[in-house]
């Protein structure tokens, strides 16, 4: 029987190969799917390379860290207002009227599509894991007289999601960790499949199906800004949705990739200089990263999306490896052989 021709385009499959085979990052995997329909992945190196070496598998979980940002929060919130449950120009008061009481605050009056386009003038992040419980931190992030900027410019911020994730759990009175996913997401991974991540300093163990990012771990391990898992092909049927429609309602996916703020459309990042796409994206593409080294890219006017998620954290995020320069590469050669 004659093997199927890859469609993974050569020089492709040499720069994952090279970064793997230099001990940049452990493993990777890529999905690429065109608008006609068709896809194809790639699977190299390794799900974990200590204590002990673990092949990378094609159902393995990766934590997908800022990706839950467009992939889940800013879904969410867009399906709320698609069943008319709250408005993007809705002040964050109205859904927590708790937030920040007994205190004067512009952060009352900051709209959640503020929020969603990280343009509220809120800080970027603070080290809520080191607060005490979860209990406390989620009582805490209400009411810390944050320092607040003028709205408008953009200042990518964590905190902005988390409260975002706290109104998405009043809106419908249930925790984040609770809600239903699309298949290939989770919040619960099973270790033994999952992607190591970091030997983490605070908690002195490596991270294995448990989430890496301090403050969502400490706040139970999901948040608005981190705590969701994937499979490959879990996040490339994201990918594809967005690329051929049934991501959301028509007219909120559209609005979902519109341009909101500078460099940033409503859920995701577009396509800029520099960016992590590569160069050679039209205007209208968009994506999104996460810290631990996984990524999307959607290009809806060459007619196609791709994935790449690497665990180049593990086993620490102080390799000095070059992701973002792996990001562009392979967004470059993928569109140049179109």
């Amino acid at each position: 029987m004659k093997q199927e021709e890859s469609l993974i385009p050569e020089a492709t499959r040499a720069l994952l190969e090279r970064a793997v085979g230099s001990g940049g990052i452990p493993g990777a995997a890529l999905g690429i799917v065109w608008a006609t329909g068709q896809r194809d992945t790639l699977m190299l190196g390794h799900a974990q390379l200590q204590p002990e070496a673990v092949p990378l598998q094609p159902s393995f979980w990766w934590d997908l860290a800022s990706l839950i940002k467009p992939l889940f929060t800013a879904q969410a919130v867009l399906r709320a207002t698609e069943a008319g449950r709250l408005d993007l120009d809705d002040p964050l008061s109205a859904h927590l009227p708790d937030l920040a009481w007994m205190q004067t605050t512009t952060l009352k009056e900051r709209t959640l599509r503020q929020l969603l386009t990280h343009t509220a003038g809120l800080p970027a992040w603070s080290p809520l894991y080191t607060w005490g419980t979860a209990a406390t931190i989620r009582a805490r992030v209400l009411q810390e007289p944050w320092s607040m900027a003028e709205p408008g410019s953009v200042v990518y911020s964590d905190l902005g999601y988390i409260l975002l994730g706290r109104v998405l759990e009043r809106v419908y009175g249930q925790l984040l960790a609770d809600f239903v996913l699309d298949d290939g997401l989770t919040f619960g991974p099973d270790p033994a499949h999952s992607v190591a991540t970091e030997h983490c300093l605070w908690r002195e163990r490596l991270l294995r199906g448990e989430t890496h990012d301090e403050n969502a771990a400490a706040l139970g391990g999901v948040s608005g800004h981190a705590g969701l898992f994937g499979t490959l092909e879990g996040v490339l049927a994201q990918a594809e949705a967005l690329l051929r429609g049934g991501w959301l309602s028509p007219a909120a996916q559209a609005l979902a990739a519109q341009p909101h703020a500078e460099g940033r459309t409503l859920a995701f990042v577009q396509a800029q200089p520099g960016w992590s796409g590569g160069s050679l994206c039209s205007p209208q593409a968009f994506g999104h990263t996460g810290f631990t080294g996984t990524g999307f890219w959607v290009d809806p006017v060459q007619g196609v999306a791709w994935v790449l998620l690497t665990n180049r954290v593990h086993p620490t995020r102080h390799s000095g490896f070059d992701i973002q320069g792996l990001r562009r590469a392979v967004g470059n050669t993928v569109l140049a052989a179109l």
